[in-house]
């Protein structure tokens, strides 16, 4: 039996075609790495994040160049691209007539209202997102001073004097984040921002690491936001290549049962019943199904005392036994093979579900 998870009531706004907030279903996102005005580069990575399953894309805009290559990477992304803009506010506007479905911004690094102003008039023909991202490694001077240091109030602070920047022009198209690096300072900012405001929330962990540390750490910060129904969308940041960020934003989503995407693999941690190199199998099991799109759930467990049991919520699995392995499929034993024919004797069964 699944459990729902609570989500917060937020506004609904539209990167592109992809719905944030009022109950849509929470996103997830990335950002290229490569040099945008690469555009060949860039493309090609935005496609490979695509088929891994990304639906906004994310790319830094630091100058003119960059700016130019913009219509072109716009037009050949298959997905929603949002512009990464700081202190040029001609670069914002460059980007949004390129055509950019989203920009990420601080509406107090681009030289005051005016040139906010001057953002929003262009923004507002096509009512583009505009995420305001408040970074704990950039506060304002005066907040630092004010609080000590980098808190979560400070954090608060900044963002709601950002969106009343916003508010003041009547532009309600806004998500907002409130990203560092430390969990717990990141969880008490966005709970206590949550109170405040009904606007859509981006989360993460920002500089969260390298993939063996980073993933942890988002799995961690983003997964106990999300359980508190806090988040319309979301990125894990990685040091490195950006693909392993959506594989773990995905498995986070599926964990809570937020999202179904890909196959879910259930495996025990093994004890001194398992009679089989579970390892070896469950690896071999997992690399097959990297390709595989439908929302499956597959066990591989060690032995007969929890495989039944697991493999009763799992559409299809296998319990290693005395030289043999026990195919399940709710719960119901389909057959016996031996345990060198365990690996293929699952595939074959998990090739017989139905396509959807």
């Amino acid at each position: 039996m699944e459990i729902a998870l609570p989500r917060r009531k937020t506004r609904r706004i539209y990167v592109g075609t992809v719905p944030i907030g009022d109950g849509a279903p929470v996103s997830v996102q990335s950002m290229c790495n490569t040099d945008t005005r690469d555009t060949a580069a860039t493309l090609e990575q935005i496609g490979r994040l695509a088929d891994a399953g990304c639906e906004i894309i994310r790319v830094a805009v630091p100058d003119t160049q960059a700016v130019e290559a913009l219509p072109d990477i716009v037009e050949g992304s298959p997905i929603p691209v949002i512009a990464d803009i700081h202190f040029n506010h001609r670069l914002a506007i460059g980007a949004l007539k390129a055509g950019v479905q989203g920009l990420r911004l601080n509406p107090g690094n681009i030289g005051g209202a005016q040139h906010v102003r001057e953002v929003l008039a262009v923004a507002r023909e096509r009512q583009v997102p505009i995420r305001i991202g408040v970074n704990a490694g950039s506060l304002e001077k005066g907040l630092l001073e004010k609080y000590g240091g980098v808190t979560a109030e400070a954090m608060v602070e900044s963002a709601l004097g950002h969106i009343r920047l916003l508010e003041d022009e009547n532009y309600p198209w806004m998500k907002i984040s409130l990203k560092a690096s430390a969990v717990p300072l990141m969880l008490d900012a966005y709970r206590s921002l949550a109170e405040k405001i009904d606007y859509p929330m981006h989360i993460g962990v920002t500089e969260a690491g390298t993939v063996r540390s980073g993933i942890i750490k988002s799995a961690a910060g983003i997964g106990a936001l999300l359980a508190q129904g806090i988040g319309d969308t979301l990125r894990v940041s990685l040091t490195g290549d950006p693909l392993p960020e959506i594989r773990t934003g995905w498995e986070i989503l599926k964990s809570l049962g937020l999202r179904k995407r890909g196959p879910e693999l259930i495996s025990c941690p093994t004890c001194g019943r398992c009679q089989v190199n579970l390892t070896a199998v469950a690896e071999a099991v997992e690399t097959a199904l990297e390709k595989e799109s439908r929302p499956i759930k597959v066990a591989v467990m060690g032995c007969v005392v929890n495989g039944p049991g697991e493999a009763r919520e799992a559409d299809v699995g296998i319990a290693g036994g005395n030289d043999c392995g026990l195919i399940f499929r709710k719960g119901e034993i389909v057959r016996k093979v031996a345990r060198s024919e365990m690996v293929d004797a699952l595939l074959e069964e998990i090739g017989k579900l139905p396509a959807e």
